[in-house]
């Protein structure tokens, strides 16, 4: 119940800022775009840190220290992804071998490719990393948008929003919502016919 009503205060707090973006920005960045960008701005920060604790001072190789922090930036940014940004329903075991998949190909050819290059023709490893984000950004946010999480729940806050605190707004809790009012219909349908009067037999006539 809590998740839920941070899940829709979080998706309505994206809306209302994007709504107020400056330069007509409003009209094209969506919610979730936003939200992304938060929160993959935060596991980048952990990204980075795990990057610095591993290589720099317990002197890892670089393709190690990548491949764990990238790991672990990604796992969190998963959860948080679907959680609270894009608020799938679609099933775990489906939708994370998607995930990975994406995942990987990103990190051979951003993380650790573009990392690699630009850490052997001398850029400082902690300055190739955050050029190698700022391309891996806009790959992420299109693969996750419309492919990891294409049964995200709308773009605003609206549909959670009008569900009110603590509801669930999707697919499976419409239709739970509709069976429940279907059989109270029925119960109420059942009990008007148990107690609407019966009509009186008259004894039949027989020939006189």
């Amino acid at each position: 119940m809590e998740i839920m009503v941070q899940r829709a205060s979080y998706a309505a707090a994206m809306t209302a800022i994007t709504r107020r973006l400056p330069f007509g920005l409003s009209n094209v960045v969506e919610p979730n775009m936003l939200g992304y960008l938060l929160i993959n701005l935060c596991t980048f920060g952990i990204d980075l840190g795990l990057l610095g604790l591993l290589h720099g001072k317990e002197r890892l190789p670089i393709p190690v220290a990548v491949t764990i922090s990238y790991g672990t930036a990604s796992l969190i940014s998963y959860i948080l992804n679907r959680v609270f940004n894009f608020r799938s329903h679609a099933d775990v075991g489906r939708q994370l071998p998607v995930f990975v998949a994406v995942s990987a190909s990103n990190y051979l050819i951003f993380v650790l490719g573009l990392t690699d290059l630009l850490s052997a023709v001398g850029v400082y490893y902690e300055l190739a990393r955050i050029l190698a984000a700022c391309c891996e950004a806009v790959y992420l946010y299109c693969m996750m948008r419309w492919v990891v999480f294409r049964d995200a729940a709308p773009a605003d806050a609206d549909s959670d929003v009008a569900s009110g605190p603590g509801v669930d707004a999707s697919p499976d809790a419409d239709t739970g919502v509709a069976e429940g009012a279907d059989a109270d219909r029925a119960i109420r349908e059942t009990a008007s016919a148990a107690q609407a009067p019966r009509p009186r037999r008259t004894p039949e006539t027989g020939p006189r």
